[in-house]
């Protein structure tokens, strides 16, 4: 099963450790799945994205980007 949401972050990054808490809980509470990518490790990832992760993606479109809101998180999971 392929994740719904897909985070992109990095170590150390604060706004990533927010966001985490975030999708970690929606996705809990609705019971569906998140997968994490760390683009430290990938210079194209970290071209496109470096300067707005976290970024998160819900089923394969770019959703978010520096914060993720739970009210705009949930109400995009639930469609």
């Amino acid at each position: 099963m392929t994740a719904r949401v897909l985070l992109y972050g990095k170590p150390g990054c604060h706004l990533c450790d927010d966001a985490r808490e975030v999708v970690a809980r929606v996705c809990a509470d609705l019971g569906t799945s998140y997968e994490e990518v760390d683009i430290s490790g990938d210079p194209a990832l970290m071209g496109e994205y470096g300067e707005q992760i976290p970024v998160t993606f819900v089923d394969g479109a770019q959703h978010d980007f520096w914060r993720v809101d739970e009210a705009r998180l949930r109400a995009a999971l639930a469609r």
